[in-house]
């Protein structure tokens, strides 16, 4: 029976054929219904490598486990690997190059100095007086007479008129412990040559106390020199801040008295060529070739024919032996437009030496910005410039300095210049500066005060390296007939030999000169050229495997947005209305659903269709699984043949 009916239903007419799916058309824009298969689209279409073996291996589980592991791996790598890269460029490292020119060099400004500090004649009475009180301690404290060593001023056994502040006295000290004296005599076996007395017992020094007298301290030093120079220096400082003009008279300041000779380049020098000025401890001072002389000299040839040579005068005439305890000069090599600092960057001449400084120019660039803390002229520094010249870092220190000076003390440092609206330090108009001094020098040098960290370095400098030669001038065969002419032309006293003359040759010892400039070691191209390189180690990519990426990641938040409004309607913006909803779905054709919602025909291959299932299916069942084609044949089958008599 089940043959005959299964002939029957052959016999019948064709079963009529599904309708094919129409092709989408393709819009604008369209993103993938599903995450799965926005990755199995760029797993196969992406030309990174080692992407495609994720969906060439998905029937193999472990080989897609490998390769997802390893595909991973390779992506933190890279992007650990551009951290670093990252890291590298924000640190702003720089590289230092170093460039050697040859050219004509612009020779340097070059300062001398007496070391020669002369007395005024408006203050020679407390100049005078100063010295019959420091003869006074001397006898005092150390037993000793000077009164034949303290210049050549008359100074006679008379009371003084009136106590100066701030004496000189003994301190005593406690005496170290017995342990502490057995190693310091087996430490050292040279015993000290400074002239103390009873030094172990005692050190020397001046009070110094604030304003009110509520905070008193001792300046002490160990040396008896050290204590006389600076309490010397102290009084002569108030004393000399009383001067309104302290620029010494135009006989003094005569260039003859302290150069018999000047030449350069084999040339002789003139008026025009220096400029003078007074320091307060190295008397005159004298600049050559500095910034107001009108044709800078130029070296064009090397050697010391080719160099400023000078013969000095180093007799010292009423000099102030507690300020100026050497003999010689003063010397310091610097640049048109910079100061003269000669504390700091000076160096001494010996009297019958003839000393041959040549110099290597060097000059420095740095990077400023985010490369490194340097300026190029001191414009967004925070420290008013005093000196009224090129920024230098030595400049804005001491302008630092004086300017804390002011508003601490209430008073200006005389070896400093002088700003508008401020007077110099004297202790009887300001009796606590000393003492407000002293302290601020202590938070100067721990740097509390900031001067260091406000003053930024600059970004181009331009330094000269000196190395010196020194010889016997003038030879003992030849020092009859130089010194007869010096005292005939230039009215040289012959008594004082080779201690009142010295001789300077200052040149160029090559015209090479180094540039060291810096630049940065990882500029933009660099760092695009790094994580290209990175890029193709791990992956084998180009920028267009970037740009794939970027697109992965956009429509990965695509349809998450999407998937989210959806829910979001769902839930709230069609309450209720579950009913239309399913008759919506049960009217929708299959051949618009997605693949995976029942593509295939649910009408049974038979000739006729039963009125049972020409109903609407329920609404959700449409949702589920698909059920296959066979499965719905056999269901037709034995419904069809239920319903026959």
């Amino acid at each position: 029976m089940k043959g005959e009916q299964h002939e029957e239903q052959g016999l019948g007419p064709d079963p009529a054929a599904p309708p094919q799916p129409k092709e989408e058309e393709e819009a604008l824009i369209e993103f993938h219904r599903s995450y799965r298969d926005l990755f199995q689209f760029f797993c196969s279409n992406t030309t990174i490598h080692g992407a495609i073996r994720l969906v060439c291996s998905q029937h193999n589980r472990m080989k897609t486990a490998f390769w997802a592991v390893l595909w991973l791996c390779a992506f933190g790598m890279m992007y650990w690997q551009f951290g670093q890269l990252f890291g590298e460029y924000f640190s702003y490292p720089v590289s230092l190059n170093i460039n050697l020119n040859s050219d004509k060099l612009v020779f340097p400004a070059v300062t001398i100095c007496t070391l020669n500090p002369y007395r005024y004649t408006q203050i020679k009475e407390e100049l005078e007086e100063l010295d019959r009180i420091t003869e006074q301690t001397l006898y005092d404290l150390y037993k000793y007479n000077s009164s034949s060593t303290l210049g050549t001023h008359p100074r006679g056994r008379r009371d003084l008129r009136e106590p100066w502040p701030h004496p000189l006295q003994r301190l005593w000290a406690p005496a170290p412990p017995p342990g502490a004296r057995g190693i310091r005599s087996a430490a050292s076996s040279v015993r000290d040559n400074n002239p103390q007395v009873n030094r172990k017992d005692w050190k020397v020094g001046f009070q110094l106390c604030n304003r009110n007298k509520s905070d008193c301290f001792y300046q002490t030093y160990s040396s008896g020199v050290d204590a006389v120079r600076e309490w010397y220096r102290f009084h002569y400082i108030n004393i000399l801040s009383r001067l309104r003009d302290t620029s010494p008279s135009s006989e003094e300041d005569m260039l003859d008295n302290f150069i018999f000779a000047c030449r350069f380049n084999q040339a002789s020098c003139n008026q025009a060529n220096y400029s003078h000025f007074h320091h307060p401890i190295y008397g005159n001072c004298y600049t050559f070739n500095g910034k107001n002389n009108s044709n800078l000299w130029m070296s064009s040839m090397p050697g010391i024919k080719n160099g400023l040579s000078l013969t000095l005068r180093t007799e010292q005439n009423d000099f102030i032996p507690l300020l100026s305890t050497v003999t010689g000069a003063r010397v310091m090599v610097h640049g048109q437009d910079e100061p003269a600092f000669m504390d700091d960057g000076g160096f001494n001449l010996r009297p019958g030496v003839e000393t041959s400084i040549s110099m290597r120019k060097e000059a420095l660039d740095r990077l400023g910005g985010d490369y490194g803390d340097c300026t190029k002229n001191g414009s967004e520094v925070p420290v008013e410039n005093l000196y009224l010249t090129k920024y230098t870092q030595q400049v804005c220190i001491h302008s630092c300095f004086q300017d804390s000076m002011i508003k601490e003390c209430g008073c200006a440092y005389i070896f400093y210049p002088l700003p508008k609206n401020a007077e110099f330090c004297d202790y009887r108009k300001h009796n606590s500066w000393g003492y407000c001094y002293y302290k601020l020098q202590d938070a100067f040098s721990s740097d509390r005060l900031g001067c260091f960290t406000k003053c930024r370095k600059p970004c181009s400098v331009t330094s000269y390296q000196l190395s010196a030669g020194y010889s016997r001038w003038p030879s003992v065969t030849s020092q009859d007939w130089i010194f007869q002419m010096l005292s005939r032309q230039n009215n040289y006293t012959i008594n004082n030999k080779r201690n009142g003359v010295a001789k300077l040759n200052i040149f160029f010892k090559e015209l090479n000169y180094k540039t060291n400039s810096e630049s940065p070691s990882v500029t933009m191209a660099t760092l695009l050229s790094n994580l290209g390189s990175q890029w193709s180690l791990w992956f084998g990519s180009s920028v267009l495997s970037v740009v794939e990426m970027a697109e992965l990641i956009f429509d990965l938040l695509v349809i998450t947005f999407l998937m989210l409004l959806r829910r979001f309607r769902s839930r709230y913006w069609s309450p209720g209305q579950g009913g239309r909803g399913a008759q919506e779905v049960a009217s929708t054709p299959a051949s618009s659903l997605p693949s995976h919602f029942c593509p295939h025909s649910t009408s049974p291959p038979g000739p006729a269709t039963s009125p049972a299932l020409m109903a609407p299916p329920p609404a959700y069942a449409t949702l589920g699984p698909c059920p296959s084609p066979s499965n719905l044949v056999e269901a037709s089958s034995s419904a069809y043949t239920l319903g026959e008599p």
